[in-house]
């Protein structure tokens, strides 16, 4: 069977899930996957609460808590489209619950971390299961649901937990580094991780397996080298300056990587990224409205811990707390975008989250050391509840602009440009607050972040079709 017309079905065997049209196996496989990606969002932000005291207890300055950040982002991006082909070839089930393991493994390995590089090690590999972890919960949700509006519904409640988690990370992380240390923050992954794999293979159906579905190494290496070059200079361009040779080096290979990795994908008999899914115009648009939002919201969410932590002094604890806006926005956004979407269109819907977005970044860019926490709080809920109105369309639209047997490679496609948005951000970010005065770094990221989110808007505010 040729991999672009696999078409995802229950496998009636002794492991398929019991009761796989049940309404409450579907709801309790939704349960697991939400569990699958709330537990890798929640590894995105609640590490930046633990920066200062990872910094205290390891050693190094901004650029190795940027690798600690990055690291786990660069192997999540580079490594997602091949875990949705894998779950295409032997079961998004089996490779789920793999995912989920080596997961919970790596999560174990980071919390005995004794130095720094050890922990970066360790949060490569952590990225590594969370790029098997999201496309092929997206493909076991796409498998369950097969109403266009119930998977709908289904999509932005498994966002609004992976938002919830990722805007709950600062304050669980606070929590956890005041009473325990910042080696809990990753060992709390340990029973979220049991309970994903028993509810997946209890609940979950398998798709079919595609064995004729081949693996592109070639294409997979070029991915990580240029992902991982341009990163790395960007990181290392706050630290070193941008006019060192090293950093020269690094930017010039990833150029000559991506040339490499898209001759490759033209030519593979079944790439990694098959070219043709951009022949959609809506695919496109929405694919680069994702990097855009994740270089502005990521980025952001970095060097505002550090600015609440390293500025104005507070403690893990004070600077989770800082970040429960956030949360307490995103989730009835979450929720609320759907309906908003049958109303006025996805498209519109997230042209509207990408504005309030921005506006959120307008509103901060007076902010200076002491500012009071309470002046920024209305600023923070818009940033956070814009990203939370514009994603469950984003990724909807997404999945309904190509066939839905490509709807695995679609969504990795989706979380491979996100991922590398987040990146980009942190790197970008990063440097920009580590190569000049503090404020005036974190004054530039609102700036760039309030652009991009704009840029955002516009990409499918005027390219989407009428029918968007």
């Amino acid at each position: 069977m040729r991999a672009s017309t696999i078409k995802y079905q229950t496998v009636d065997n002794a492991r398929a899930a019991p009761r796989a049209g049940s309404h409450r196996a579907t709801s309790l496989t939704l349960a697991a996957m939400s569990l699958g990606y709330g537990v890798v969002q929640l590894d995105v932000t609640i590490v930046n609460t633990a920066l200062d005291a990872m910094g205290r207890a390891l050693g190094g300055g901004v650029a190795e808590l940027q690798w600690v950040v990055s690291a786990y982002t660069i192997a999540f991006a580079a490594f997602i489209l091949t875990a949705g082909a894998l779950g295409d070839r032997i079961g998004a089930k089996r490779v789920f619950m793999a995912g989920f393991a080596i997961f919970t493994a790596a999560s174990l390995a980071c919390a005995l971390s004794p130095n720094a590089v050890v922990l970066i090690a360790a949060r490569l590999v952590q990225g590594l299961a969370a790029a098997i972890l999201v496309p092929n919960s997206l493909a076991l949700l796409n498998h369950a649901y097969a109403d266009d509006r119930e998977r709908g519904r289904a999509v932005a409640v498994w966002a609004a937990g992976a938002s919830l988690a990722l805007t709950a990370g600062p304050l669980v992380g606070g929590a956890l580094i005041t009473l325990v240390g910042w080696r809990a923050i990753f060992l709390v992954n340990l029973p979220i991780g049991l309970a994903g794999l028993w509810l997946s293979w209890r609940y979950a159906s398998e798709t079919t397996r595609a064995r004729s579905r081949e693996i592109d190494l070639l294409g997979q290496l070029a991915a990580i080298g240029a992902l991982g070059a341009l990163a790395g200079a960007i990181i290392e361009g706050g630290a070193l300056g941008w006019d060192h040779p090293a950093v020269i080096a690094a930017f010039v290979g990833a150029a000559v990587l991506a040339v490499l990795f898209v001759w490759r994908e033209s030519r593979a008999a079944q790439p990694m990224l098959p070219l043709s899914l951009f022949g959609h115009r809506l695919f496109t648009l929405t694919s680069l409205v994702g990097l855009l939002v994740n270089i502005a919201i990521y980025g952001l969410i970095f060097v505002l811990s550090l600015y609440f932590q390293r500025i104005n002094g507070l403690s893990a604890w004070w600077t989770g707390l800082a970040f429960v806006p956030m949360m307490a926005a995103v989730l009835p956004v979450n929720l609320l975008a759907p309906r908003l979407s049958e109303r006025i269109g996805p498209c519109p819907t997230i042209v509207v989250g990408a504005c309030i977005s921005a506006l959120g970044c307008l509103g901060l860019l007076w902010i200076e050391a002491g500012t009071s926490y309470w002046a920024v709080c209305a600023q923070m809920i818009a940033i956070s509840g814009g990203l939370g109105l514009l994603v469950p369309p984003l990724t909807s639209t997404l999945l309904g602009s190509v066939e839905k047997a490509r709807s695995g490679i679609a969504a990795g496609v989706l979380n491979a440009t996100r991922q590398t948005g987040s990146v980009l951000g942190v790197a970008l970010f990063g440097s920009l607050v580590a190569d000049r005065a503090f404020m005036t770094g974190l004054h530039l990221s609102l700036v760039i972040s309030a652009a991009v989110l704009l840029i955002a808007a516009g990409v499918i505010g005027i390219g989407a079709p009428a029918r968007g």
